[in-house]
């Protein structure tokens, strides 16, 4: 099957349309999945982001994101803070319990967050690290967190100095994560009365979410948990 790289358009997908799966005109996207597949119990376990300052930036992830430390360890050139979230009443209210059974099923574990400060990175100036939005090269997007109340979230973020990249209520090409510079290279370029343009649907939800930037620059999307994907 021809992957949507190898279409002649940049998209074989009709526009704005929400495909389970990936799914439309009757074609499976993606090949089966049997139980004796060898990639049963495959899990997205973790994701690790370089930060330069940890007196900034566990406070943002504990204090404001609401997260808990699972362990630390200083391997010598580097120290690594595993956060996640207690899911029990019983891991709230023990954060040594919560870090001693998540650190005894870690590799069972899902939504961990790994920060990774290499030692004398706190000396550097700020940007020191590439976030992946910024140009040249672009990479990595954002961390995603879904939260009961997207008002009441920024709210606090505000409160507490963080920066807020896009609002609630927002939809416009320049709040968008397509930056100028891929624009002008001809890339992700919004043309009116084509289907380059942000589709209704979309706009919809992404109307209802909001991204604001943690300590390091990298960019931390909050998504209402009460929105239906299918029905915004």
């Amino acid at each position: 099957m021809a992957s949507p790289a190898d279409q002649k358009q940049p998209t074989p997908f009709p526009h704005g349309a929400f495909l389970p799966n990936g799914q439309f005109d009757n074609q499976q996207r993606d090949p089966p999945l049997p139980p004796n597949h060898p990639t049963i119990g495959y899990k997205l376990n973790h994701f690790m982001l370089r930060i330069r300052d940890p007196a900034k930036s566990i406070p943002f992830y504990v204090d404001l994101m609401g997260m808990r430390t699972v362990f630390t360890m200083n391997v010598g050139p580097f120290t690594i803070y595993y956060l996640g979230y207690p899911q029990t009443d019983e891991h709230r209210a023990d954060l040594m319990k919560f870090g001693a059974d998540t650190a005894a099923k870690l590799q069972h574990t899902l939504g961990l967050l790994e920060l990774y400060h290499v030692h004398g990175s706190e000396k550097q100036d700020p940007g020191y690290y590439s976030t992946g939005n910024e140009p040249g090269p672009l990479g990595f997007g954002h961390l995603g967190f879904t939260v009961p109340s997207v008002p009441e979230a920024l709210k606090r973020m505000r409160e507490n100095g963080v920066e807020v990249l896009k609002d609630l209520g927002v939809c416009t090409r320049q709040s968008i994560p397509i930056s100028d510079w891929e624009n002008e290279r001809g890339i992700g370029v919004e043309v009116k009365g084509t289907e380059s343009e942000i589709h209704d649907e979309y706009r919809k939800v992404f109307e209802k979410i909001a991204f604001v930037k943690d300590p390091d620059g990298y960019i931390v999307e909050l998504v209402p948990q009460n929105m239906r994907p299918l029905d915004p």
